[in-house]
């Protein structure tokens, strides 16, 4: 599974590169609105530190609108992965930029249904919200599950994009019902590798090292 970071905040993007297995990054404008910059500026920078699939959200809400967006986004780099919302626009987009082989993120996905539209419309990568799910009461993993039914069926090549990750756990779960990759905030990447055995182990073995030296 492909890890992204889910942020625009450079400095986080950096660190977590250091660890060598960030494989993309994924924006959207609240992200981009907590830096304060120009989302072109914030996008250009990204793709100079992590070489993969770097998601810049269109803002327009009509066809037209999104198109000439996307097609700005496009020219920026060409890891520039072209975000879409769901909906009737953006699918009649994500088609139009498919033909022309432009990589697409369609966003805020809720159902089978729309993760269908999506594969239909060429889309590359499908976000589906478990976290928003969860927070109404709805299972979000199960979602994923149903989409990698559906996609599996057909031999539909749209990659799935567990989005709204919170924590770690959300990581473990779609790993494994087969997301092919999960975005998350660097508080859930850095809690991947994290665990209580691991630091008790530790301090015990450099206990000992320290012990054996002393004799």
């Amino acid at each position: 599974m492909e890890f992204f970071l889910d942020t625009g905040i450079i400095e986080e993007i950096k660190e977590a590169a250091l660890l060598g297995i960030v494989d993309g990054v994924t924006t959207n404008p609240t992200l981009i609105a907590k830096t304060g910059r120009k989302q072109e500026d914030v996008i250009r920078e990204i793709c100079q530190i992590i070489d993969g699939p770097i998601s810049a959200e269109v803002i327009a809400t009509d066809y037209e609108g999104m198109m000439k967006e996307a097609l700005v986004l496009a020219e920026i780099h060409p890891n520039v992965v072209v975000k879409l919302p769901l909906t009737e626009a953006g699918i009649r987009t994500c088609k139009e930029l498919s033909d022309k082989s432009i990589k697409t993120n369609v966003t805020l996905c809720f159902s089978v249904n729309q993760a269908l539209l999506a594969a239909k419309a060429g889309a590359t990568y499908i976000s589906p919200f478990i976290g928003r799910l969860d927070d109404i009461g709805q299972n979000g993993n199960d979602l994923i599950a149903e989409i990698r039914q559906v996609y599996d069926n057909y031999g539909f090549t749209t990659k799935i994009l567990a989005a709204s990750v919170r924590h770690a756990f959300h990581v473990r779960e779609v790993a494994l019902i087969g997301s092919d990759v999960a975005t998350m905030p660097l508080s859930a990447l850095k809690a991947l590798y994290k665990h209580p055995m691991t630091d008790k182990g530790l301090e015990a073995f450099l206990k000992d090292h320290a012990n054996a030296n002393k004799k």
